[in-house]
């Protein structure tokens, strides 16, 4: 006669996913990252979306609104409009994992989102514990949303492109400021906006 605790035992267990095995050692794919024309791709957008095991189009949805700009899915890879470094996607992914995969409690990745009434949830199959997922606070931006073209401003120059450009960050602007280097505060004149990406040039 079977035992009814390992009867129970087993039946529970055909509801939760699958433990990892890695022991905690859980290591998402390094974002590849190129410009194509006047895109920018994800390259193996899939390969990450394989490993946090999450839906594909919330994981768009999330890299889209962080990055203020439009794109799609094509094949195993995401397109995005405009360009944007690895330094500006990586950080995305990870945030996208400490919130949407990874448990407060036990540090695993064995998670599922769990949407309960307006609230989404989620819920650790290693340790059963649960937790709201924080929303995102709504972007206030009156700097970033006065920019026009011929504008001149200071900016903080915080990181440099693959290309060699300074890179600064107004609101959800990205702006590329040629022959400067970060840590330099910099006087610019914008001299074109496409989408979320301000070309300058020093003044």
């Amino acid at each position: 006669m079977t035992d009814p605790y390992e009867s129970l035992l087993k039946k529970a267990y055909t509801h939760i996913t699958e433990p990892s095995e890695d022991d905690g050692r859980f290591t998402v794919p390094n974002a590849r990252v190129y410009i194509e024309g006047k895109t920018t791709v994800l390259e193996n957008f899939t390969d990450i979306v394989s490993t946090l095991r999450r839906d594909p189009e919330n994981v768009m949805k999330f890299l889209l609104g962080e990055l203020g700009t439009a794109g799609k899915l094509e094949g195993t890879r995401a397109v995005f409009n405009g360009k944007f470094d690895y330094s500006q996607i990586a950080p995305l992914i990870t945030k996208y994992t400490q919130d949407y995969v990874i448990c407060s409690e036990c540090g695993k990745p064995d998670t599922r989102i769990v949407k309960e009434g307006r609230i989404l949830t989620l819920r650790c199959d290693a340790c059963g514990s649960h937790r709201p997922i924080r929303k995102r606070r709504a972007r206030t931006e009156p700097v970033g949303s006065q920019l026009e073209e011929g504008q001149v401003m200071d900016v903080d120059i915080k990181f440099r492109s693959r290309r060699g450009d300074g890179v600064a960050k107004i609101g959800k602007f990205t702006m590329y400021v040629a022959g400067v280097k970060p840590g330099q505060k910099v006087k610019v004149r914008i001299t074109r906006i496409s989408g979320s990406i301000a070309f300058t040039e020093k003044v």
